[in-house]
């Protein structure tokens, strides 16, 4: 399930924020200016961005009581003060807070160039179905000129029909055909207990069979009128009638931005929640056992059966190419605006790059040879003669003969980082050697993982499966997956060493290490200049986001006497190459040096450094970098795979014995061969 419920951007496209008293007070009564500055800075971004946003607010009263306050205790006397002192009447307090916290979102939008309007409603307003009609017609016409409606309840004049302002944000949004409904609280969203309870967790999804009287509401905030139990309430009647609410903190000074772009923050409510298939719903166990159930029947299919799935997602891929740019193109769009390294987009975007040709092209190219190659599972890798003649009762018995033939793994588990390709690459790699495959793709690539998981599954034929391939949506289900060693057979990490190494520590499944690395090339005093300057800039330039990129440049000591060096370093940085330098090329080039030698840059920069000799290049690689090369992952472990992993690394062994009923009470008169029939 999609956590974005907001869809594409269009002109049309109306987001509804409700701001919660505690999120515009402070502690002791005061206006959060910093949290208040926040909101209307993310709204101006909004607004820039073309989504219309209307803002429902809270705070007036709890600012006109703190003003009225001061002026009851400024107009008291000393004996007054005495005495027990009753506080302001609550629409004394919202007449004189409406002016004052207008007139500070008007100062604020006013210096980020947005112009806001003030709207007041009642109760009675809804309902006059004229006055509902009316309150739209305005709404929209601000809109159309980029005018941010501020809406409050006018508590001067209100008999209060409204549990509080998440009912009448909740009004408004269905009122508007809004298409989300934003909900700012002072925690994170809907806890299973109060938020300070440890034990409470918080609900991501809200599915009201499931969590329905099992909550337990806490104290309500300390200046609002309903707190919790109020917005709970709000968003299952918006979301009954159709319309996404999100539940989330008003502390955080990106939130609202957060949820348009995807991010699992806060709680969702959605009409149709209860009919989606979520992984702790069903359990991880659920969906491991699944994965292993859909392997078994593909490795029970013929060679020919299983390579035409794989040609068939070929032609899938082919066929949804334009779906699938749009969906990544979001992606790209999202990280753009996130302000993430050009690098890390790089890795996100399937658009071709320098000389290289439309990624979905090139997957499909990738996966028709992959299913032309011969079979890998199954193959006979040793055959060896046991038993070479048994005399039994003068007659010759057959021999025995134990056969070594490639097996699935059974179930993987990878965890890949922001490259959709890879999930490409990964689903067709485990699809060839028959394994089931739990998959858990990097956020930033949410929508793009979304729809090529869409398109493979599709193309798995319905006696086999879809749920061969399972795509986990939540990091909240690792830990789950990860206790499933009787379950799943391996976990393939791919990412950063903390990644591998959290994982290393977290699980009894046998982790496959893909784990961090640094690579390097080395130029010697006898290197041709020409040839060497090709390979450095293909190295570093065509693909500096790949793994497999350049990182480290060293250089023999000769070729600084010689300008080789020189020319070098020219050529990297004609390309736009940003270098650093270890201590002795900082020197040499006068270049910074970088804050770590072992450093994987993923972009247009790199290390150089001058060396001795191709030994001291040798000793030098040893110490700072460990080769990595890019395929589902690069095992460093010392048993099993190691180095790139292809299909032959997701392979077991399992040994098959054929024999004509002898027995080990049975051995006089055996002669054992152990022949390796393997190439006879």
């Amino acid at each position: 399930m999609e956590r974005l419920v907001v869809r594409e951007k269009i002109e049309e496209e109306v987001s509804q924020e409700a701001v919660g008293t505690a999120v515009v007070t402070r502690g002791d009564g005061r206006l959060a200016l910093g949290r208040l500055g926040a909101l209307c800075e993310q709204i101006k971004e909004l607004n820039y961005q073309h989504y219309e946003v209307i803002v429902v607010t809270s705070g007036a009263v709890g600012l006109g009581r703190q003003r009225l306050k001061y002026r009851q205790l400024v107009n008291s006397s000393f004996a007054d003060l005495q005495k027990p002192q009753d506080g302001p009447d609550g629409k004394a307090c919202a007449a004189v807070g409406q002016n004052c916290i207008m007139a500070l979102y008007d100062t604020l939008f006013s210096q980020l160039d947005v112009t806001s309007a003030q709207l007041l409603v009642t109760d009675s307003d809804f309902r006059d179905k004229e006055f509902r009609k009316q309150l739209k017609h305005t709404i929209e016409s601000l809109m159309s000129l980029r005018v941010v409606p501020i809406i409050n309840e006018n508590d001067a004049d209100s008999s209060g029909i409204f549990w509080d302002n998440d009912s009448l944000a909740a009004l408004l949004a269905l009122e508007l055909n809004a298409d989300l409904l934003v909900l700012l609280s002072d925690v994170e969203g809907l806890y299973s207990g109060p938020p300070s309870d440890p034990e409470s967790k918080l609900i991501r999804t809200y599915i009201e069979r499931v969590h329905l009287g099992g909550i337990t509401f806490g104290d309500k905030s300390r200046l609002g009128r309903g707190g919790m139990t109020a917005k709970v309430k709000a968003a299952v009647m918006a979301a009954k009638a159709g319309v996404p609410v999100i539940i989330t903190s008003g502390f955080d000074p990106e939130s609202i931005l957060k949820v348009l772009q995807g991010d699992d923050v806060g709680t969702l409510f959605h009409r149709d929640a209860h009919l989606w298939v979520k992984t702790k719903e069903t359990g991880a166990r659920d969906m491991a056992v699944a994965a292993r159930e859909c392997s078994r029947r593909l490795q029970a299919l013929s060679s020919e059966d299983r390579k035409k799935i794989l040609l068939d997602i070929a032609n899938a891929l082919e066929a949804n190419e334009k779906v699938i740019k749009v969906e990544n193109e979001a992606d790209v769009a999202a990280a753009e605006q996130a302000g993430m390294e050009k690098s890390l987009i790089a890795r996100l975007a399937l658009k071709p790059g320098k000389a290289r040709q439309c990624r979905i092209t090139s997957l499909s190219k990738s996966l028709r040879v992959l299913a032309s190659m011969e079979d890998p599972v199954g193959h006979v890798l040793k055959t060896t003669e046991v038993l070479l003649n048994t005399v039994l009762w003068f007659q010759l018995a057959d021999g025995l003969v134990l056969e070594k033939t490639s097996s699935p793994l059974g179930v993987l588990l990878i965890v890949f980082e922001a490259r959709p390709d890879a999930l490409v690459q990964i689903a067709s790699l485990a699809i060839r050697s028959g394994n089931g495959l739990l998959l858990k793709g990097g956020k930033e690539a949410r929508r793009s993982n979304a729809i090529l998981h869409k398109v493979i599954t599709d193309a798995i034929p319905d006696h086999v499966g879809r749920r061969l391939i399972g795509l986990v949506t939540s990091r909240d289900e690792i830990p789950d997956l990860l206790k499933l060693d009787d379950v799943i057979d391996l976990v393939i990490p791919r990412g950063s060493n903390k990644l591998v190494s959290t994982i290393k520590a977290s699980t009894k499944i046998p982790v496959l290490g893909h784990a961090d690395g640094v690579c390097h090339v080395y130029v010697d005093k006898s290197a041709n200049m020409q040839t060497a300057k090709r390979i450095v800039v293909d190295a570093k330039v065509d693909y500096p986001a790949a793994c497999n990129a350049m990182e480290t440049l060293l250089v023999h000591k000769d070729l600084v006497s010689s300008g080789g060096l020189n020319e070098l370093a020219l050529e990297l940085r004609n390309e736009g190459v940003v270098l650093h330098g270890g201590p002795r090329a900082s020197e040499e080039l006068s270049i910074p040096e970088p804050a770590s030698l072992h450093h994987e840059y993923s972009s247009l920069a790199c290390t150089v450094e001058i060396v001795d000799d191709v030994h001291a290049a040798i000793d030098y690689m040893d110490t700072e970098g460990k080769i990595l090369i890019d395929f589902v992952g690069i095992s460093t472990s010392r048993i099993h795979a190691r180095g790139p992993v292809g299909v032959e690394g997701l392979l077991t062994t399992r040994w098959l014995l054929r024999g004509s009923g002898q027995i080990v009470d049975g051995d006089k008169g055996v002669t054992y061969t152990h022949k390796d029939l393997t190439t006879v």
